[in-house]
């Protein structure tokens, strides 16, 4: 077996990236900050778009698809969106390859340079607000609610395994709607999604918040945002959901005829997640034995080892396995029958436990006569024997109870590392001794927020939306401030 990975106390990020590895999640491609996702982490981030999906469907969303390559003229249309931008985007200047003269293998045909070049989509506002102007002439065409799954690419200098690489999966809705109002319920409406997703699914809690203009998303009005705490008290942009007034519309001449008659430009959003959510997952619950999985998203729910000796004794425990196994599947429960006699229980049983899988069975001989069955869970790493009789339903608690109890323990961890601070003093000794959310007060100036960031590393994650009124004075300037906000440092 492999030697056991680094501690989260030794070398966090050291611990973070080996774990990534060997539970067989992704790699490092042989492209420079690219990724390959393995079947196992792939299966993972289906069950998140399968949910994601299903709710954003439930919310009226339909699916399309929208071309990888973009004008770069498209990016200049929006002057806020290129600057944004344009430091991380891929251009495509040529379409053709050709033998070099020297025999030294293939150049670019000088011959084949594109009349326009092409940007690979670091995002997807442009040209979809293109493909808008046509779809949309009247209010009787609004809302219209469009997502779309698919690939960016970012052109990251610094990568790490699913938190920021050149490439990454993601999805991206982008809406259009008559009036600024309806705009904004429905960036407000995408937010709860998901936060709920985040919470019931991911089990892992979120704050609601606003991003300052400073932060803002390129091009739009205002960004929401959660925001979430990682084991190591950094913070993590968990998804965003833009309101993007009349920009996108206007740069684009998206109009319609409204009610009246009149000539309007709509109103757009645009909200979206990505595979960082991978990395969130991962780093709010694992421990240092492995991944800890919340049942909802885990590839396999539970894992059955039988104990034998032979294949005499193989025989006869599958034969009381497998209606176990059809009981359970009937319960939509995701199960896996580890039968293969290529390693002992034991290297099986810390695999899965590196796996992350939320609950295991031991079945040995003895179990057999008993009628017994050994049940493992994964968050509390504790083991009890049972009867099998009831075992199914008890299975089915087993892992309601396994989602709680994640979201709970990630709960307290975030209200025992989220500290109110009044002084600047106070607030960099608290950063740099124990992180976490730093509620305080800002005087509301791009010029102390920049100021904070670079002497301390810490940003302002949001304007939480359920900030209370409260008189104060900002931590850095001394000026007066009308409520807190929450700092720390972040991935």
């Amino acid at each position: 077996m492999s030697k056991s990975l680094p501690t989260r106390s030794e070398n966090y990020s050291e611990w973070y990236n080996e774990l990534v590895k060997r539970a067989n999640l992704a790699e490092n491609s042989a492209v420079r900050g690219c990724m390959v996702i393995k079947p196992y982490g792939y299966t993972i981030w289906e069950n998140m778009q399968r949910a994601l999906d299903d709710m954003f469907k439930a919310t009226g969303h339909t699916n399309a698809y929208f071309p990888l390559f973009i004008p770069k003229s498209y990016l200049s249309k929006e002057a806020s969106h290129v600057e944004g931008f344009a430091k991380e985007c891929a251009v495509v200047t040529h379409y053709r390859l050709k033998n070099a003269p020297d025999g030294s293998g293939v150049t670019v045909d000088p011959a084949a340079k594109l009349e326009e070049e092409l940007i690979v989509r670091p995002t997807s506002e442009t040209v979809i607000w293109s493909t808008y102007k046509n779809w949309i002439q009247s209010y009787r065409d609004l809302p219209l609610l469009i997502n779309q799954w698919a690939n960016v690419v970012r052109w990251e200098m610094r990568t790490r395994l699913f938190l920021r690489t050149a490439e990454f999966l993601w999805q991206e809705g982008h809406t259009a709607h008559a009036t600024p109002a309806e705009a904004i319920a429905e960036t407000e409406q995408m937010l709860e999604v998901y936060a709920t997703f985040a919470e019931e699914w991911m089990a892992l809690p979120v704050l609601k918040g606003i991003k300052t203009p400073n932060e803002r998303f390129a091009g739009a009005v205002e960004t929401y945002c959660i925001e979430a705490l990682m084991q190591d008290g950094k913070a993590l942009q968990a998804g965003t959901s833009h309101f993007l007034g009349q920009n996108f519309a206007k740069a684009f001449e998206v109009t319609f005829q409204n009610k009246e008659g009149k000539l309007e430009h709509v109103w757009g959003t645009s909200w979206g997640v990505s595979t960082r959510l991978m990395g969130a997952l991962i780093m709010g619950h694992s421990d240092d034995q492995g991944l800890v999985l919340p049942p909802k998203l885990a590839p396999i729910q539970v894992v059955i080892v039988p104990i034998f000796r032979n294949e005499e004794q193989l025989d006869q425990l599958t034969e009381q396995i497998k209606p176990l196994i059809s009981d359970l599947r009937a319960k939509g429960i995701r199960v896996k029958y580890d039968s293969s006699d290529a390693n002992k229980p034991g290297w099986k049983f810390a695999e899965y436990e590196l796996q992350g899988v939320p609950v295991r069975l031991g079945m040995g001989m003895r179990d057999l006569e008993n009628n017994t069955a050994e049940i493992a869970r994964r968050d509390t790493q504790t083991k009890e024997t049972r009867s099998r009789e009831g075992i199914v339903t008890h299975i089915l608690d087993l892992l309601d109870e396994i989602q709680r109890n994640l979201f709970t323990k990630a709960l307290n961890f975030r209200e025992a590392n989220t500290h109110r601070v009044d002084s600047y003093e106070d607030f960099k000794e608290k950063l740099e001794t124990q992180g976490g959310f730093l509620l305080a007060h800002w005087d509301g100036t791009t010029e102390t927020e920049e100021k904070i960031k670079e002497e301390t590393k810490a940003t302002i994650r949001c304007i939480p939306l359920d900030a209370q009124e409260e008189e104060g004075v900002c931590i850095y300037s001394g000026k007066p401030s009308s409520r807190r906000v929450v700092f720390a440092r972040a991935y």
